[in-house]
């Protein structure tokens, strides 16, 4: 990866998060469908199965957000990365100034106090 683009891997960090969002998504959606089916009541049981499909879809939208982030940071980055290497660079040729001696400050006068009487 040292070689690689970091447009590119910025999609494979996303859909390594993607993997993982959804993974944990269906995980839960299992765990309250479980529940739903051990409930005692109808009421219940709808409940668990209601939280179940909940959990699915709101997983499923923050997926694609945050795909849609990943894909237009990665877009930005590779947009930037071109247009930084088709911009010419100017070069700057700087003279070299001749090196000045540092100036020495002048000391200052000492005061002389005079005693009281």
């Amino acid at each position: 990866m040292a070689d690689a683009d970091l447009d590119v891997v910025i999609r494979q960090l996303a859909r390594q998060l993607h993997t993982g969002l959804m993974t944990r998504a269906k995980e839960r959606r299992d765990r309250f469908n479980g529940l739903a089916a051990k409930a005692k009541g109808k009421e219940t049981g709808d409940r668990f199965k209601m939280m179940a499909k909940a959990t699915m879809e709101q997983a499923i939208a923050a997926a694609k957000r945050l795909q849609m982030s990943a894909d237009n940071v990665a877009d930005s980055y590779a947009r930037s990365m071109r247009i930084a290497a088709s911009t010419p660079v100017a070069v700057k040729v700087e003279k070299k100034a001749p090196k000045e001696k540092p100036v020495k400050k002048a000391a200052k006068p000492k005061k002389k106090t005079k005693k009281a009487k």
